[in-house]
């Protein structure tokens, strides 16, 4: 990865010239004569404000200007790891809802497990491939193998509001709190997509919805005509 600007993503040299310890000068891009990264000097509250906000400029910080090669190869994998803990317990939290329909014992467990399994992995699986295919056929070339690891990273760590399920550990909210979660992480996607291929908004926002939309088809779709089914039997 190479550094960028933050208003308009031109390639830049260096962000800032530093003269001494704590004594720093930041760089203007040559394209648009601003500064090319205001965020160097801005405290992480700021960033983690302008992320939530979707802002490209700060996913460009992030996504450009903090990972390198080096860092963004060793991230991944911690990154995989967490996306997958986060999705397994989101998993879990949608299976809450069957488990009080139906009588717990050790097939129900099994099944539980068998269905959190497909969810995670098959469904991630279905995801990923829906947007290396989407990519691969809008940029209309090969960008290799480095290229497509760079945009499974970006859409791993703009899937971070994943992280406020957490919370669902401490305070009881209804199922529809992970609906609304997952389409913060469906609009954070679109917006750091938009960052790494430079497309329209609209087309970002279109391969996004449809990836997440085909998981959610193939792995939640079916649960939720059994709880219901299980429901309408109950009454």
């Amino acid at each position: 990865m190479v550094c960028r600007c933050v208003e308009c993503g031109f390639r830049v040299n260096t962000l800032f010239v530093q003269y001494s310890p704590g004594n720093i000068r930041l760089m203007k891009c040559e394209n648009c004569k601003a500064v090319a990264d205001e965020y160097i000097e801005c405290e992480l509250m700021i960033l983690l404000i302008d992320l939530i906000l979707h802002k490209p400029k700060a996913y460009r910080h992030l996504l450009y200007n903090v990972l390198n090669q080096e860092t963004s190869k060793q991230l991944l994998w911690k990154s995989i790891a967490g996306f997958l803990l986060l999705d397994s317990y989101r998993s879990l939290l949608l299976r809450s809802e069957e488990e009080s329909c139906s009588s717990v014992g050790f097939f129900f467990f099994v099944s539980a497990c068998r269905k959190v399994l497909m969810d995670v992995f098959f469904g991630n699986f279905i995801f990923f491939c829906i947007l290396v295919l989407a990519m691969r056929i809008l940029l209309k070339k090969s960008n290799g193998v480095s290229r497509f690891r760079d945009l499974v990273l970006g859409i791993l760590i703009s899937s971070y509001f994943k992280i406020f399920l957490i919370a669902m550990m401490v305070w009881e909210f209804p199922t529809s709190v992970i609906f609304i979660v997952d389409l913060f992480v469906l609009s954070s996607n679109a917006v750091a997509l938009k960052v790494m291929t430079e497309l329209a908004m609209n087309i970002c926002l279109g391969v996004c919805f449809s990836a997440h939309a085909i998981k959610f088809l193939i792995t939640q779709a079916p649960e939720f005509n059994v709880v219901k089914l299980l429901k309408s039997i109950d009454t």
